[in-house]
């Protein structure tokens, strides 16, 4: 396999530790991210009410999560006075196993967004696997 090929790596394990006598990583798998992201979205709401919706898109929600893979993240949310580049800084991600990346967009924002389109909507669109708030965003949920 090749090192640019595309979401072809897949391996289950517990953590994404260095075992002490091997330079291998071991990545959680599939399965697991999810079940983490269900508790941190819990303890999240509780944190952060301006949430209207969370979900996620990439390689978790297209299936082709793999070793290095990290967890993207779409998060709309009522209002917020932060720029959109601040607003991840109040958000805490140690709960989560892989590295995380959040987009978080204002209702208005994402508003505007739809209303435009383009790319990142359409594949939002098509991709996005929402585990909170309404789902007329996107036919896609979590089960």
């Amino acid at each position: 396999m090749s090192t640019t090929d595309h979401c072809k790596a897949r391996m289950g394990s517990d953590m994404p530790v260095r075992s002490l006598n091997s330079p291998v990583l071991k990545w959680p798998g599939r399965d697991e991210v999810k079940k983490a992201l269900r508790s941190w979205l819990e303890e999240q709401i509780a944190t952060h009410p301006e949430i209207v919706q969370l979900g996620y898109f990439g390689s978790l929600a297209k299936d082709c999560f793999g070793v290095g893979s990290d967890l993207d993240l779409i998060v709309i949310i009522k209002d917020s006075s932060l720029p959109f580049e601040e607003r991840a800084t109040t958000w805490d991600f140690d709960a989560l196993p892989v590295p995380t990346d959040i987009l978080l967009y204002t209702v208005k924002e994402w508003q505007v967004m739809r209303k435009k389109g383009g790319r990142f909507v359409d594949m939002i669109d098509k991709e996005a696997v929402w585990l909170y708030g309404t789902k007329a965003h996107s036919s896609n949920s979590d089960q």
